[in-house]
């Protein structure tokens, strides 16, 4: 079941020039993941982002503080995190990093919700796998795994994969959109965000 969910991320992979990716039922929670799987703390967020980025950084009770970046495609949570929902290259891939890109609604390859981690790491793609699919490989079933670990329900559906592979070559033949921190609204203007 889930080997049309390998396929897709096997697909974005190749065009980004990753080794690996880890499909997410969401940017932000591929993000999440990450910053788990590092342990991650003192990181900096951009003041015009999405909003969940210092969201997701409060509910993990991080330290962290705003910068002022003027970014274009992508930026830098911290020295091998990167939060690149916007981004839509070939051979992209940041060597080192684990790079979050986006498939919601507003992005060049749109399945309405989605995410994917493009990484170099095996050991770490591994991991990723199990920490986003509550602790467990995805065969064969849970129930005949010894699951050591705690993991979280942010796995990327079958279904929401294949929406994925029958857009992907649309997406890799058309122009996409170039964006940047113009793009998003002053977050430390809010009051959700004034303390």
């Amino acid at each position: 079941m889930f080997d049309i969910v390998t396929q897709f991320e096997e697909r974005i992979a190749k065009f980004f020039g990753a080794p690996y990716a880890v499909s997410t039922d969401c940017c932000t929670h591929a993000v999440e993941l990450c910053l788990r799987y590092n342990k991650s703390n003192n990181i900096s967020i951009p003041m015009h982002t999405y909003l969940s980025i210092p969201m997701t950084a409060s509910k993990l009770d991080l330290k962290w503080t705003w910068k002022d970046e003027r970014w274009t495609d992508y930026y830098y949570i911290d020295n091998k995190i990167i939060d690149a929902a916007v981004l839509w290259k070939k051979n992209s891939y940041i060597t080192g990093t684990m790079m979050c890109i986006s498939f919601q609604y507003k992005k060049h390859l749109s399945v309405g919700r989605g995410g994917m981690i493009l990484l170099d790491n095996y050991q770490a793609y591994t991991d990723l796998i199990k920490l986003g699919y509550d602790g467990r490989n995805r065969q064969p079933s849970w129930s005949e795994q010894a699951i050591d670990c705690i993991g979280y329900h942010y796995y990327m559906t079958p279904e929401t994969a294949q929406q994925g592979l029958d857009k992907l070559d649309t997406a890799i033949n058309s122009t996409p959109k170039l964006w940047s921190w113009q793009d998003y609204p002053n977050l430390t203007t809010m009051p959700i965000f004034s303390n």
